[in-house]
């Protein structure tokens, strides 16, 4: 084992994310020696992200997160997109919370005896918000334009494509 990494295996991994967010510069608030929160601002909104390590799998476990009020009737649409932009989602899920009126986006990463990087924690947190940003206007139209999923889900495509 190199001297890299045993240091970072003696490094707390939510030590490791403090850090990233202080040189980032977003806001956070150390909840408790385990867990972090933070709010990362993006292109449609700020989103709120939580982080929190678990010792007893080595699991860093993180929610992003941001409010989501649809219209009762439009549920079942907004599930089906749900499912849509999760099949392009390789490593992390969204799910609705109805009664907190959240829309989340889950992903736990295994770090074992390897412990976890700061690239690794970057690229988590750098991935959350992608999804996020990607999908937020698929969501809003199944929501309030009453899109159906399949129109919706072609505009988040299209936008991850239409770029240069």
């Amino acid at each position: 084992m190199s001297l890299s990494e045993h240091l970072i295996e003696e490094i707390h991994p939510i030590d490791i994310v403090e850090t990233l967010a202080e040189h980032h510069d977003w806001d956070f608030d150390r909840v408790g020696e385990d867990q972090i929160a933070m709010a990362v601002e993006g292109k449609w909104r700020t989103y709120s992200i939580t982080l929190a390590w678990s010792g007893y799998d080595q699991t860093l476990r993180m929610v992003a997160s941001f409010e989501m009020e649809p219209p009762a009737d439009r549920l079942p649409e907004l599930y089906e997109a749900i499912n849509l932009a999760n099949d392009g989602c390789w490593t992390g899920a969204f799910s609705y919370w109805a009664a907190q009126g959240l829309m989340v986006y889950r992903y736990g990463l295994l770090a074992g005896t390897q412990g976890v990087t700061p690239d690794q924690i970057n690229t988590l947190i750098g991935a959350a918000v992608a999804a996020a940003e990607r999908y937020y206007p698929a969501f809003q139209l199944v929501a309030w334009g009453n899109g159906t999923p399949e129109a919706a889900l072609q505009v988040a495509i299209a936008e991850a494509y239409g770029r240069a």
